[in-house]
């Protein structure tokens, strides 16, 4: 067996050798991350990531690499790595948001309820929650008054949009990079952003039971949420309930 001329020059520089080592990479990645921060993250981004790299590996068998014009080509390499990195970040950020909503939209659905116009039941019509709050579709008490109407589509697209871009984007501003990082599954993310939703970012974000999260104390951080019981200076039914099953998806995983 006789070696290529070139070989070392090859495994240094060729494109296809750099594709060989950056898919190494991304295949021991994740394993590294769970390892280092205990992330879990979407093994679907990696795929992709992996496939790209392929792609580009194939690309690069077929260019003529001579000396000539070798810095530009690393610059290029180098900037399709950097773009491939952002990329990789902003789609873990996103299939991490997707899976707190695939448990956070059902949750908060089935505990804020519901109230369909009594002459149109395919509607949503506003009314005066316990506290006599007007409130609309699912929990909604922003820019409400009584006699306004909705859609099933029109209600679920505006929570989707509450829960996301306001109630959880304004309660991370409340965790610490350690909570955003490693404690939030996305069943303890759904039980905080819904105890939020239930009584206001900044309640939620002030309390004990985020304070504890911050410290490290996940179970007492769970167990916190639990006290929020009340409404209009009593215990409500509803609400131990309610918080009886953000108790239960906060504790999921701790055994």
């Amino acid at each position: 067996m006789k070696l290529v001329t070139g070989w070392g020059r090859d495994l240094r520089l060729s494109y296809t050798a750099i594709a060989f080592y950056v898919l190494a990479l991304l295949t021991v990645l994740p394993d590294l991350i769970y390892r280092a921060t205990g992330v879990d993250t979407n093994p679907a981004v990696w795929s992709i990531l992996q496939l790209w790299v392929v792609v580009l590996g194939i690309v690069g068998r077929i260019i003529l690499q001579t000396r000539e014009g070798a810095w530009m080509r690393r610059a290029v390499i180098g900037l399709i790595v950097l773009v491939t990195a952002l990329l990789a970040s902003q789609g873990m950020a996103q299939s991490s948001e997707r899976a707190t909503m695939r448990v956070l939209t059902p949750l908060v659905v089935q505990w804020e309820g519901e109230h369909r116009c009594a002459d149109d039941p395919a509607m949503h019509c506003a009314y005066l929650d316990i506290v006599g709050v007007p409130t609309l579709c699912y929990g909604e008490t922003k820019g409400v008054n009584l006699g306004q109407r909705a859609t099933d589509a029109e209600c679920r697209a505006k929570l989707e949009q509450r829960l996301t871009g306001d109630f959880r984007a304004g309660l991370h501003g409340y965790f610490s990079e350690t909570t955003r990082t490693k404690r939030l599954t996305p069943e303890r993310d759904a039980a905080y952003v819904s105890l939020a939703y239930n009584v206001g970012i900044r309640g939620a974000g002030r309390s004990t039971a985020t304070r504890r999260l911050n410290a490290g104390d996940v179970a007492g951080g769970c167990k916190a949420l639990t006290w929020w019981n009340k409404a209009g200076g009593r215990v409500v039914r509803g609400l131990v309930n309610r918080r009886a099953h953000e108790y239960r998806l906060c504790m999921k995983g701790l055994g």
